[in-house]
């Protein structure tokens, strides 16, 4: 069994043979080294993508927008992937977004699961029939069984933002806050004399 460094190495090298810079193949290295760590085919996947691409030059959207695609080639998964990264602020912004004729979309997944780390928010993906949610950069979600799937074409992939809510009610969080107030003391001469806090102290 190949050890998470060894994958990490070998994908940034490899991803540099085939043509793409070594700042680019760093992040590729990294990415799918993390995706094979949720079980899901990272290495398998890149493996048929370099090969198809060993005589074009791969492209991805010149920036992003709400609908991405190029007029006539299939968007390149890990440039689709940086373009969001570096710019996760807007991305945040928009919301929903639609990718069209994404080549290998699993490896955008990694990519995904980034930029919802970055943004603080959890995010939806669907690749064609297949729906799965990152979630900060520590789990991705799917409702397919996607780990051994290898995907040569998305025709569309959608990705949508969730915004942060509690899953618990306002009366829920009250009662579990007077709870939390019974490690609470009065403040006494001695908390006074050294400064400890706006006069309630743990006890533990």
């Amino acid at each position: 069994m190949q050890s998470s460094s060894e994958i990490n190495t070998v994908s940034k090298r490899a991803a540099r043979a085939v043509g793409y810079s070594w700042g680019v193949a760093e992040e590729v290295g990294k990415c799918i080294s993390s995706i094979e760590m949720f079980g899901i085919s990272g290495v398998e996947n890149l493996n048929n993508y370099f090969k198809t691409i060993k005589d074009i030059e791969p492209e991805g959207p010149k920036q992003i927008e709400k609908t991405n695609k190029l007029n006539d080639k299939s968007l390149c998964p890990i440039y689709t992937g940086l373009k969001l990264i570096d710019n996760y602020k807007s991305v945040d912004g928009m919301k929903t977004l639609k990718f069209i004729n994404l080549n290998y979309p699993l490896l955008l997944l990694p990519f995904v699961n980034k930029l919802s780390y970055l943004i603080g928010k959890r995010i939806e993906i669907s690749i064609d029939d297949i729906n799965a949610e990152c979630n900060l950069n520590t789990c991705v979600l799917a409702d397919h069984q996607i780990k051994s799937l290898i995907i040569k074409k998305a025709n569309t992939v959608k990705i949508n933002i969730l915004e942060n809510e509690d899953s618990f009610s306002s009366k829920t969080w009250n009662e579990l806050y007077e709870i939390s107030t019974e490690t609470f003391v009065e403040e006494t001469e001695q908390s006074k004399q050294t400064g400890a806090g706006a006069g309630l102290r743990d006890n533990d």
